[in-house]
């Protein structure tokens, strides 16, 4: 069982975390970052089968929640994001017994677009792992409604903003928000909601911050995503490597969005072997 702390407070919300301690003192620590389209989802969103692969690796971890758009807008949430990497090198070492000098981030969709953000903040993670991420947000997939999304059932706009609470959130059940996304994604309002404007994205784009002291970033993708589209991740590894970040990028063929959760499947279990071997060089 976890041990849940409150990593970040304010009059109005609390953010809570989720610390998953490895068997051994002084090892890495990972911070998990769920996704859900910055609209939905929260810390225990963590797959068991992969956190146990985390801990058998000798990884503790830290799953995290983060405010939730289009209730709070992004530059919240990346400030959220960078007090859980506070939190974890100044205040968790009092509580529980890791290396706080040896940090990694891993997300999923939209917990991977967060994960690549952290390469750009003063304090970065040594190391960046991105499951079907992006790293700009300012593209047609992002700001052109998807054809993805279109061919399901059209989510009126007043059932959209009916969904949308007038409190901050922190954890977001898929079955009470997803509808918020679908309609976003749908009409291609979906960076507007999460922004509150269509204005400076560039600067919410990870890709334009590239440079060579860029954590070292193991980027996943599957070819057949019809959320994020696989370029996503090919063009932000060919920027870190112009820019002489160490950078990997392991492709899955044919892998949809999510793919990660197929666990059975050799190529999954392969992919997340290099994740363990990535980390490993970069944290050990």
């Amino acid at each position: 069982m976890p041990t849940t702390i409150i990593y970040k407070k304010d009059p109005h919300f609390e953010v809570k975390g989720d610390f998953y301690p490895a068997s051994q003192s002084m090892r890495p620590v990972i911070i998990f970052i769920h996704g859900g389209g910055l609209v939905w989802g929260s810390r225990e969103d963590i797959k068991t089968e992969q956190l146990e692969f985390y801990h058998r690796a000798g990884f503790n971890v830290f799953s995290i929640d983060y405010r939730l758009a289009p209730e709070t807008k992004l530059p919240e949430i990346l400030s959220d994001i960078a007090d859980a990497l506070s939190w974890i090198e100044n205040k968790g070492v009092k509580q529980f017994n890791y290396d706080p000098k040896k940090v990694a981030v891993i997300g999923s969709s939209a917990g991977a677009y967060l994960a690549l953000m952290t390469g750009t903040l003063k304090n970065k993670p040594k190391a960046i792992v991105s499951f079907y991420g992006y790293g700009d947000i300012t593209g047609d997939w992002a700001l052109k409604p998807s054809p993805h999304y279109q061919r399901m059932t059209t989510v009126p706009g007043e059932l959209a903003n009916m969904l949308v609470s007038d409190e901050v959130i922190t954890v977001g059940p898929i079955h009470k928000r997803y509808a918020i996304y679908m309609h976003g994604r749908q009409t291609g309002a979906w960076i507007e909601k999460i922004t509150g404007g269509k204005d400076g994205l560039s600067q919410f784009s990870p890709i334009n911050f590239v440079s060579a002291d860029f954590p070292p970033t193991l980027l996943l993708h599957g070819t057949m995503d019809e959320d994020v589209p696989y370029e996503q991740s090919v063009v932000m590894a060919e920027a870190l490597n112009k820019a002489g970040a160490k950078s990997q990028l392991i492709t899955i063929p044919n892998g949809k969005h999510v793919f990660d959760e197929e666990w059975q499947n050799p190529i999954v279990q392969k992919a997340f072997d290099e994740v363990i071997a990535f980390l490993n060089l970069h944290l050990n």
